[in-house]
């Protein structure tokens, strides 16, 4: 049976492996779980789910797979859906609910197979019979304090299982982006290391020191640890982005948080002789973008965010910006950012469908070396994992 639930999660995209399927089957086998339903998905969502960001997929394929105790049906006749059909609601009095019997999961699962291969047509009412509207443990629209709903909607919340409920549903890669699910695809680019003073617990240093010390205290401090890594992103504002601004407003929320060591600069449409950093003094404060060619060391992260929507002219020609005369060509520009940082790419919110039909863009794709990803989960996991290596 887990054989084919490994190949529905395959089938689902969840990135399993042998060696996680393996763990778990030798988790079951030693016993580290009670043998429930509930246990077990958890022992296998921590031993099969490497990545938050797939717990959505997991949990879509788990409920698929066990979804209706398919697992029971399977082996014994369909029962017909206008028997769980909701025809009433039925109110028992306080006694009479505490009169019901608590089977316990593993009678349950006993006394519906029994009742699976007995009962041949619709019930509704009472408390023996697989229906609606009675005190039975299987069915809906009843009352019982542990029962398998089979069927129609959840009122009394009193289910042992409610097979399709989905624990998270956050982190698909085709939802909007939020700047939570943002967050957690930038921390695929980290570098931990502890500098600055010394202000955290080394607790176990101070466990070692102490023990060496015939039991006396010995307190060790150690510096934060940081992600050290080191960021710079320049950010296209104005004309075509305005469609984009609250996808790029998420994104520069996460990174800032993210990005303890994060230097950010504006630009319009194509890079060329300077950027700014406050668009509101844009004409009065501006930067030279030769001196953050010097400034910053090349083990920088350099991360472009634009949709790369202009006139070629302004890519590839002087003079070619519709703001100002510029001298030299933002091409050259671009050529001048790859060749002195390693590390670079290009966020791009356009959806990448449209890509192939704006020549800017494939200019550009051309300048970055084909590192050009689009503003999407997925897109920015991929960027990430680029700018890690």
């Amino acid at each position: 049976m887990l054989i084919d639930f490994f190949f529905t999660l395959k089938d689902a995209r969840v990135p399993v492996s042998i060696k996680e399927f393996l763990i778990l089957l030798e988790a079951m086998q030693k016993d580290v779980i009670s043998p429930n339903i509930d246990d077990f998905y958890y022992l296998a969502r921590i031993t099969l789910v490497k990545d938050e960001a797939n717990y959505d997929k997991f949990d879509k394929a788990f409920g698929s797979y066990f979804k209706g105790i398919e697992t029971i049906f399977e082996k014994n006749p369909e029962i017909p859906l206008d028997w769980l059909m909701k025809r009433m609601q039925r109110e028992l009095t306080p006694e009479q609910k505490a009169a019901l019997e608590k089977f316990g999961y593993d009678k349950l699962m006993d006394r519906l197979k029994e009742l699976l291969k007995e009962q041949h047509e619709r019930h509704e009412g009472g408390n023996k019979w697989i229906g609606t509207g009675g005190s039975s443990p299987f069915g809906n629209s009843g009352y019982n304090p542990e029962g398998i709903r089979i069927g129609g909607e959840s009122k009394n919340r009193s289910a042992v299982k409610v097979w399709d409920e989905r624990t998270y549903k956050d982190y698909d890669s085709e939802r909007e982006l939020g700047t939570r699910n943002i967050k957690v695809a930038l921390r695929r680019l980290r570098k931990f290391a502890r500098d600055g003073a010394d202000e955290e617990l080394a607790l176990d240093d101070t466990i070692r020191a102490t023990a060496n010390n015939a039991g006396y205290l010995d307190i060790r401090m150690q510096p934060e640890r940081r992600n050290n890594i080191k960021v710079m992103m320049l950010f296209d504002v104005g004309g075509s982005m305005d469609d984009h601004i609250t996808r790029t407003e998420e994104l520069f929320s996460a990174a800032k948080t993210e990005f303890k060591n994060m230097e950010f600069f504006y630009f319009h449409n194509c890079v060329y002789d300077y950027v700014w950093k406050n668009n509101r003094r844009r004409h009065a404060e501006r930067f030279p973008t030769w001196d953050l060619l010097h400034k910053y060391s090349p083990d920088t992260k350099l991360i472009f965010v634009g949709d790369a929507t202009m006139s070629p002219y302004e890519i590839v020609q002087p003079g070619g910006s519709v703001e100002y005369n510029n001298p030299e060509a933002g091409a050259v520009w671009l050529q001048r950012f790859t060749s002195t940082f390693a590390n670079f790419a290009w966020l791009n919110p356009e959806p990448e469908g449209l890509w192939q039909y704006r020549q800017s863009i494939s200019i550009i794709q051309q300048l970055m070396s084909q590192r050009m990803f689009p503003l999407t989960i997925e897109g920015l996991e991929r960027a990430m994992r680029l700018l890690s290596k």
